[in-house]
């Protein structure tokens, strides 16, 4: 065997089909593109989405809701479950830093802190939210509350 004796296997290569070379080739005419309009021009493109002329599905679904550009989200903690978490990580001071540090939260999320279960040890809480009764109750336990801006 030699490099110029090699060919490729039978029925692995096929005639380039040559369009718009006259009736006797079989793709004269129209060169297999069909009759005439746009898509048997040179250089055409259909637009995204286009759907041959029926209502495009993005026309056809209701729109629906309202998103908020400028919502805020908030990682909830509630008293409970801080209660609960003091438990497990020893944290005494509830800041961003300690949350993080035990993979409570991450870098960007903001935290809120909700008044639903009992806080009994006195906790020191840096958080961007809290509310009312959240609040009262920190207080109560003989705790402190910062409210990052």
């Amino acid at each position: 065997m030699k490099l110029h004796t090699l060919k490729p296997a039978e029925g692995a290569t096929h005639r380039e089909k040559r369009l718009g070379r006259g009736e006797g080739s079989g793709h004269g005419g129209t060169s297999t593109r069909g009759n005439k309009g746009g898509q048997s021009r040179s250089g055409y493109k259909s637009k995204k989405g286009h759907e041959g002329g029926q209502m495009p599905i993005q026309r056809r679904i209701p729109k629906i809701g309202f998103k908020n550009p400028s919502r805020q989200e908030y990682k909830i903690f509630n008293l409970g479950q801080v209660e609960e978490l003091s438990a497990t990580y020893g944290i005494t001071e509830f800041t961003m830093e300690n949350l993080y540090m035990n993979g409570l939260v991450s870098r960007t999320d903001k935290v809120k802190i909700l008044g639903d279960g009992e806080l009994k040890s006195a906790i020191s809480f840096r958080v961007h939210r809290a509310s009312a009764k959240a609040k009262a109750s920190i207080e109560a336990a003989g705790g402190r509350l910062d409210i990052i801006e």
